[in-house]
């Protein structure tokens, strides 16, 4: 099960991130449009990515604080236009919708999102992430704890909830 350690943060000015992140090599993965449908459940989050490039069932346990936070994440590679979803709405039902654009980078296992999300505006996410269990959790908040100080994170911009849990208030 993938471990990580990660930050949401409203984001003044995109351009500004994208360029730190291009100054610092980081890969550019592409632009997505992703869909994500949450689904009820009574034990962590459950959600349906539907995206150009991403495309995920994901299951995954995370509190609600501000600031870097543990996620531990599973993960079910799903094909566009299946019956899964369809089988999730039906069984169990839908949450929420979250509509954004993303826009993906790497640094090493260092990934960023910057979104633009409908109805809530511009964020920035910052995943340390340890996929086999190679990495301490230690180091990976330090990764996190780094890239808030480059990027000139403000406090008060980090979010404690999921798009999810916004869109719900």
């Amino acid at each position: 099960m993938p471990t990580l350690i990660e930050i949401k943060a409203r984001c003044e000015d995109p351009t500004e991130i994208r360029q730190i992140l291009e100054e610092n090599n980081a890969e550019l993965k592409g632009i997505d449009h992703q869909i994500d449908t949450y689904f009820k459940t009574d034990h962590g989050r459950l959600k349906l990515r539907e995206g150009n490039i991403e495309n995920h069932l994901i299951h995954y346990f995370r509190g609600n604080q501000a600031g870097p936070k543990k996620s531990e994440v599973l993960l079910y590679k799903s094909t566009p236009d299946s019956s899964l979803k369809s089988i999730l709405e039906t069984s169990i039902g839908v949450l929420t919708v979250v509509d954004k654009k993303r826009e993906i980078r790497f640094i090493d296992n260092v990934k960023f999102h910057i979104d633009v999300v409908e109805g809530l505006g511009n964020f920035i996410e910052i995943e340390a992430i340890d996929m086999d269990g190679s990495i301490p959790e230690a180091k990976l908040l330090e990764q996190c704890q780094f890239y808030i100080k480059l990027f000139g994170v403000k406090e008060e911009d980090l979010l404690e909830n999921s798009y999810s849990d916004m869109l719900l208030a």
